[in-house]
This record gives structure tokens, sequence and C-alpha cells, in this order.
């Protein structure tokens, strides 16, 4: 690597440090989440009524919150494509296919990382 290469690079990532290090909390969660959901993840999307888990959603890659088709504004649910785990045995077996689905903001519902 040449040393204007690097200077470029260093010059870079100073710079990217400095903008990021503006930016409110907000915008930091939805750059880190563009970046996650660039990259995709093995997340897992899991559906509770009450304390019973009801569905679980796994291989999702993400989760996106509507927004209206004329004022833009954010609707009351996400939505988002994943495998329905309907053994709940993080596995995707025969028969389970990838389905669409919406969760309103009022359910009880956790999204992570697939651990397995």
């Amino acid at each position: 690597m040449s040393k204007n290469t690097s200077r470029i690079a260093l010059i870079f990532a100073v710079g990217s440090a400095c903008l990021l290090a503006a930016c409110t909390q907000e915008q930091q969660n939805k750059i880190g989440r563009s970046i996650q959901n660039w990259t995709g993840t093995n997340g897992v999307m899991e559906v509770y009524a009450g304390e019973k888990l009801v569905r679980r959603f796994i291989k999702v890659d993400k989760v996106s919150t509507a927004l209206g088709t004329d004022d833009k504004s954010p609707r009351a649910y996400r939505y988002g494509y994943g495998v329905l785990d309907e053994n709940f045995n993080f596995e995707v077996d025969p028969g389970e296919k990838k389905v669409y689905f919406e969760v309103s903001d009022y359910s009880n519902t956790v999204f992570f990382e697939n651990p397995r």
C-alpha cells in the first residue's frame, strides 16, 4: 500500500468517525441497522401471547417498519420474511416454508440473532 493510499484511508476513517460522533443516537442506530441489513443476519422473530411462544420465524434477514404510501409516516406494524418454524426447533424442517409476516407494534415480540 502506498503512502498516499494509506493517508487517504486514514483520512476517510477519521472523517467517518467524526461524522458518526456528530450523529444523534437514533441516527447512529439507523446507520447500524442499515449496515446490519446490508450484511444480513440470521435473525429470529418470536411472537408471544402473554408468556407463551405462539410463532417463531427463523432465517429473517431484516424486519422493516411499514411507511404510509402518501405521507411516508411510520405505521404501527413491522414486516419481514422468514421461515415459519412450526415445531420451534430453530431448524428448517421439510414442509416449513419462507413466508411474509407482519407484527403489530402492540404485539409481544422479540427479534434476535439465531444462536445456532
